[in-house]
């Protein structure tokens, strides 16, 4: 019995280790991509990467509160999602005010930037999903954040498509068309996860687990699912 928990003790241990590793990395390249994105998406007048820049910096703030959650209870990790839902949401907004400022003041943005900047950010998040689709089903939160990382790569596309649709139209409408488009599947994507994660946070389950607890999420809502039906 004493030789059992002690090996399910290491396995937890090594899940934390190898989920805060992932994270540090997806952290570094967020944060870098953030500050990139940013001033070239001010350099080309580009909304869309404006908007994905402000992305890439929710992403690095939520690897950071989730690498301090990691191997905490079941509670805080779900409520560790939950804030990660409400960040994602916060920053469809910002895409919204973005694209109704320019409206207000058209500008065409710089199709050469957009192209270029979104090839480098498709490969740099495209590195962050294949880091983290190996972890993906450990728990909500390591969930929740590859769909940050499966949405980017969305976005990353989305940027691309428009630096082309600015190239033949020579207007701004591709770039705020596809800004409306990534707000949309944010949107979709922090509904998903803040329903996912208020579900969990009233089951009896997330009120009584142990610290050690680094249980699934969807487990447990199989099992509160098989209970009521």
């Amino acid at each position: 019995m004493d030789n059992c928990c002690q090996d399910k003790s290491c396995e937890l241990e090594a899940l934390r280790g190898h989920q805060s590793k992932v994270l540090w990395i997806a952290l570094a390249i967020n944060g870098a991509m953030f500050g990139l994105e940013f001033f070239v998406g001010l350099l080309a007048g580009s909304t869309s990467l404006l908007a994905d820049s402000l992305d890439m910096l929710g992403d690095a703030l939520v690897y950071g509160f989730t690498l301090y959650v990691v191997g905490l209870s079941a509670r805080w990790q779900a409520s560790a999602a939950l804030l990660k839902g409400i960040v994602m949401a916060s920053f469809g907004i910002m895409v919204l005010a973005q694209a109704g400022y320019h409206l207000m003041s058209p500008e065409v943005p710089d199709f050469r930037i957009m192209g270029a900047t979104g090839v480098l950010a498709l490969l740099a998040n495209g590195t962050c999903l294949l880091l983290l689709t190996k972890r993906r089903n450990d728990d909500l939160n390591m969930r929740s954040t590859w769909l940050c990382s499966r949405n980017d790569i969305i976005a990353n596309v989305g940027i691309l498509i428009a630096a082309v649709g600015v190239l033949v139209s020579g207007s701004m409408w591709p770039d705020l068309a596809i800004g409306l488009l990534i707000t949309v599947v944010y949107m979709r994507s922090a509904v998903y996860v803040i329903r996912q994660a208020t579900t969990a946070l009233r089951l009896p389950e997330y009120r009584e687990a142990p610290k050690e607890s680094i249980q699934s999420v969807a487990l447990l809502l199989e099992r509160h699912q098989a209970s009521i039906e």
